[in-house]
């Protein structure tokens, strides 16, 4: 603390208010009437320690390994035992489906026609 007195009472360390007539403690010096080495806004973020802890994150929901209902499960079967499929091709609609699953709960009909025309062999 400094002997310099206060720039916003003037050394008073009371404030009056002209239009009620009623005085408060100025808020520059909090009634000591001199002015003060510490900023006037004090920094209280992060001082309580629940600041400190990590947020409760949720667990990340894993994905399902396979198709889960009869149909995709099915059709999964078919899509592996296609001998003139490649690996990268099966693994992409094996995951076409499992992602069908997760938006429509099960295989469609439509779904599966359209999977099993992608699992003929070309020029049939």
């Amino acid at each position: 603390m400094t002997s310099e007195s206060c720039g916003v009472c003037g050394g008073d360390g009371r404030i009056a208010n002209s239009f009620s007539g009623s005085t408060a403690t100025c808020p520059g010096c909090h009634g000591t009437g001199r002015r003060s080495d510490d900023p006037r806004f004090r920094d209280v973020t992060k001082t309580k320690p629940s600041h400190f802890r990590q947020p409760n994150k949720t667990a990340a929901v894993e994905k399902p390994q396979g198709p889960a209902s009869l149909e995709g499960i099915q059709l999964a079967r078919e899509v592996n035992a296609a001998a003139h499929l490649s690996s990268g091709t099966k693994a992409k609609l094996t995951l076409e489906i499992i992602e069908h699953e997760a938006t429509h709960g099960k295989c469609t009909q439509t779904f599966i026609k359209k999977v099993r025309k992608q699992l003929r062999p070309p020029g049939s």
